[in-house]
């Protein structure tokens, strides 16, 4: 069981809010860099091995230069997501580009900066030698088609629209092999949120079979396999984290027995999560403003579904703190809900809490991925901020809150 625990005091916060106001996401530094460190350390046994993080998880410039301190490459799948790479200092192989239905433009940069292209169907490698020009490495992303299962976010591979299927793939390296490209890699992508360590061995053991296979089959040697992220956090205190380390030797053995037994070359492992490495680590802050008692009992928070989409979209949980009152009784059932036009903008459903008085702070837990990265303008809502908590304590302002002027900053009234 993991117990949610905040990496502040309720003294800490008040300061903070009292600085920057309600809502906001604020992230832990050193709880990043900790779990950076676990991650790699689990693969510190392959050759190369590199986490490309995945930006659209959390795409602030501060948290990217402090995963690249740590290592890390960036995996990018729009021309924004490459800049901000690119403005951290990534380069080359250090960005993965995987996009799907990719305009033109978005080639282009990748392959200005160095970036594996990573393409997504068998028809992208015309558009991308007429637009961009074939690179000496490339990538493609693998479909399998039906596995043992899927879950709810990415769903049955066989249903998604990501990837080349089996023959695809073969003819895709044969036509690149016959082009020139002199270096290969492959990925893929089956499974998102999963708790099981399993499912990420056997993603290992497809393509390592894979790759021998194209390899036998067709001649070529591959220096790069990406398997993807997926890994699941803990989003309920009953949930147990993934072990890296049970991910990381169950992937040594099997390259032992298929990469290594059948004498194939040094293989770069990699792997592109996002949730896993900063959503535990990213909080928001909000604060009780309104108490409506119906049919039901609801609280009304400052923040709503613009700042934290995955309740309202997924029906997700995450937790929630109810600062200064963590060891009260939890004898109140609430719906936690903010302010949008819509019934699903709710945080927390029939959610036993404390009770909570007008002005509490209520802090949710794990949104330190696809959490302010999610937002929107709907019912034009402002985006909060984004603070990050240093390791020595300071806090500092890393996105300020959205205003007006910004709303409306892409409008002409002038010429109404």
């Amino acid at each position: 069981m993991v117990q949610k625990k905040l990496p502040f005091t309720k003294e800490q916060l008040e300061a903070i809010v009292s600085e920057y106001g309600t809502p906001f996401h604020i992230y832990d530094e050193k709880g990043i860099r900790e779990n950076a460190r676990k991650l790699v350390a689990a693969f510190s046994w392959a050759p190369g091995f590199k986490e490309y993080f995945a930006v659209k998880a959390a795409p602030n410039p501060y948290l990217l230069k402090i995963l690249k301190e740590e290592g890390f490459g960036a995996d990018c799948s729009s021309l924004p997501e490459l800049i901000l790479a690119e403005k951290v200092g990534l380069t080359g192989h250090e960005i993965m580009f995987t996009s799907n239905n990719t305009p033109a433009d978005e080639y282009v940069k990748a392959k200005e900066l160095g970036a594996i292209i990573n393409l997504d169907d068998i028809t992208h490698i015309d558009f991308l030698e007429k637009h961009a020009g074939i690179p000496e490495f490339i990538s493609f992303r693998y479909n399998p088609g039906p596995l043992r299962g899927g879950n709810a976010i990415i769903g049955r591979p066989e249903e998604a629209k990501y990837g080349l299927t089996r023959e695809q793939i073969f003819n895709a390296y044969r036509i690149m092999r016959d082009k020139g490209v002199k270096g290969f890699g492959i990925h893929t992508m089956v499974i998102s949120n999963e708790l099981d360590p399993n499912y990420f061995i056997e993603t290992a053991k497809m393509m390592f079979e894979l790759i021998l296979e194209l390899h036998q089959k067709l001649g070529i040697n591959f220096e790069l396999v990406n398997f993807g992220g997926g890994i699941g956090i803990p989003y309920r205190p009953e949930q147990e984290p993934v072990d890296y380390q049970i991910i990381g030797q169950g992937v040594k053995k099997l390259y032992e027995e298929i990469i290594e037994a059948n004498g194939l070359p040094p293989l770069k492992l990699a792997l592109e999560c996002g949730r896993v490495i900063t959503g535990p680590y990213g909080y928001l802050v909000t604060r009780a403003i309104h108490r409506k008692n119906i049919y039901k009992n609801y609280i009304g928070v400052d923040a709503c579904m613009a700042d934290l989409m995955r309740p309202g979209m997924y029906g997700a949980y995450h937790h929630i703190t109810v600062v200064g009152k963590e060891n009260a009784p939890h004898d109140r059932i609430y719906d936690v809900v903010g302010s949008l036009c819509e019934n699903c903008d709710k945080f927390a459903v029939d959610r036993n809490l404390p009770e909570i008085e007008m002005g509490d702070l209520l802090v949710i837990h794990d949104t330190g991925a696809h959490g302010h990265a999610m937002g929107f303008n709907y019912n034009g809502k402002l985006r909060s901020a984004e603070l990050l908590l240093r390791e020595d304590g300071s806090v500092e302002l890393i996105r300020r809150r959205e205003t007006i002027d910004d709303y409306f900053a892409t409008l002409d009234f002038s010429r109404l």
